[in-house]
């Protein structure tokens, strides 16, 4: 897999405003943001898409999901609810062939015709 920018992120030649480091994971507020919450769960083991994760990546994994759901509880937003995603490949929406988990809280992010009917009742 060639550089990316989150190798770039992970190796520290540029800068990101971190919430979370450790071995495996690296999680990092979004530069341009789609909620009042968006951060960037990454795995520092280079994996360009969900097609590319191995059985042996399984705990990697489910680990981004427990890095994620950990930082909404420290920033106060796990309560109220967020949103993750992760895109793979072109026709999904991903720009950077490295995976990664978006979160994205701090507003309801639900299905539209959902928010509405919430409002009504």
């Amino acid at each position: 897999m060639s550089e990316t920018i989150f190798t770039k992120i992970i190796n520290k030649t540029i800068p990101a405003d971190i919430l979370f480091e450790d071995d495996q994971v690296l999680a990092f507020k979004d530069i341009s943001p789609q909620a009042p919450v968006h951060f960037l769960v990454i795995p520092k083991k280079p994996i360009a898409t969900i097609n590319d994760i191995q059985s042996d990546d399984d705990a990697l994994i489910g680990y981004m999901y427990r890095v994620a759901a950990n930082i909404c509880a420290d920033l106060g937003v796990a309560q109220q609810g967020f949103r993750t995603v992760m895109n793979c490949n072109p026709d999904g929406g991903q720009t950077v062939y490295h995976i990664h988990l978006h979160v994205l809280a701090g507003k309801p992010l639900g299905w539209p015709p959902y928010q509405e009917r919430l409002k009504t009742e």
